[in-house]
């Protein structure tokens, strides 16, 4: 089963090397890639910086695949690998218990993941996560936040055996000028929607992290599906 992938970065990179990179990332030491061509060269420049697409096809054959999107996961789950992996503010007494209770009963054994499949917690997305584990936003609000700005998934290689499966196509050049224009607006359009969904669509029996500790609920809970 071959995919193409997409690496957005200032350089060009021929041959990714397993073991280098940084460990804070969302889903800790690994090689973050899109199956999203724009996506990649958003990612790709910064202000007043170019950037290449590195394209790559990827054979997953045989490899153990992690899909956090998948129908057996939900937000919690993904939310966890985060806090294992990302530096968050739990500095209330609420998120602090939060984060406690969530990698109690919704931590996922990702580490044996050759690869892993997921949403990408970029600074908007990181802060709407920040906001449930403070009781700002529900559970649903949550989850209809990470659709906004169409940020879409990211494709993070974890594994010796992975970085063995890539073959480099080719670099495609990107001008700042034109992406990191849409970069932006999209990064904005996705906060001012969020704010829609935070403060004006509030459900009577919407679920917040208090009622989660509170009622002790768990990962087969239907409730958060």
């Amino acid at each position: 089963m071959k995919k193409m992938i997409y690496h957005g970065s200032d350089k060009i990179i021929e041959k990714p090397v397993w073991g280098f990179g940084k460990t804070y990332n969302d889903y800790g030491l690994g090689f973050y890639c899109t199956q999203n061509l724009d996506m990649a060269k958003e990612w790709s420049v910064n202000y007043n910086r170019d950037g290449y697409v590195n394209c790559y096809e990827v054979d997953f054959s045989d490899l153990q695949i992690l899909n956090l999107n998948g129908n057996e996961y939900g937000i919690l789950h993904w939310l966890t690998v985060l806090l294992e992996n990302r530096e968050f503010d739990v500095s209330s007494i609420l998120a602090n218990e939060a984060k406690t209770y969530l990698l109690q009963q919704f931590a996922v054994d990702y580490h044996k993941a050759d690869v892993i499949i997921g949403y990408r917690a970029d600074d908007s997305y990181f802060s709407f996560a920040q906001d449930f584990l403070n009781g700002t936003i529900s559970y649903r609000q949550l989850a209809e936040a990470m659709h906004l700005g169409k940020l879409g998934w990211q494709v993070v290689l974890k594994s010796r055996a992975a970085f063995e499966k890539i073959r480099f196509l080719e670099a495609i050049p990107v001008s700042a000028k034109e992406w990191f224009v849409r970069r932006e607006m999209r990064d904005k359009n996705a906060r001012r929607e969020y704010l829609d969904v935070a403060k004006n669509h509030r459900l009577k029996d919407d679920i917040y992290i208090t009622k989660i500790l509170d009622e002790e609920m768990k990962a087969d809970d239907l409730r958060l599906r």
